[in-house]
């Protein structure tokens, strides 16, 4: 159905760790409305957001929080995957999804989906449900927060980030 082995790839966070946006400086200001109007990748990645949550609450699970750090852990590798065309869960200077979180401030990461070339946020979402790993992820109720990340390369191509977390 989805050409998910080269498009998608989910990690998970070893047992041992379950133990760059920030906010505007304009914020509580008058923000002309051409400026407020969120970015595309703003737009898809709320979508990806509530579609994750959908399914959360169609298999019983809670709500995912959603968490700065892992909003910013999540662009920052979709950007990188963006910029070089290097596909998979091993980032910028060797970082892993885990040391991406920490980096941004957030130390208990449970684990992350990434994925490529889907057009729509229903189109991401749909193939993560339809991958074992991806689906686990999602559906791991003990999860409480995620980012999504999603950004556009410079061919039009766009890369997809959630990274999951415990707290």
């Amino acid at each position: 159905m989805f050409d998910s082995v080269r498009r998608i790839a989910a990690a998970a966070a070893p047992a041992a760790l379950l133990a760059l946006i920030a906010t505007p400086a304009h914020a509580g200001t008058t923000v002309p409305a051409a400026a407020a109007r969120p970015t595309t990748e703003q737009v898809l990645m709320d979508d990806v957001i509530a579609r994750t949550n959908e399914e959360r609450a169609l298999a019983g699970c809670a709500p995912l929080g959603v968490e700065q750090e892992l909003m910013v852990a999540s662009v920052r590798q979709s950007h990188y995957m963006a910029a070089t065309g290097d596909f998979g869960h091993i980032g910028w200077r060797g970082s892993t999804f885990q040391t991406r979180s920490r980096a941004a401030g957030y130390p208990y990461v449970a684990g992350e989906n990434i994925a490529w070339g889907f057009t729509s946020p229903a189109e991401v979402v749909d193939a993560w449900m339809a991958s074992p790993e991806h689906r686990r992820n999602i559906l791991n109720c003990d999860a409480r927060s995620f980012g999504a990340g999603v950004q556009r390369a410079a061919n039009g191509t766009l890369y997809w980030t959630q990274v999951f977390g415990w707290r």
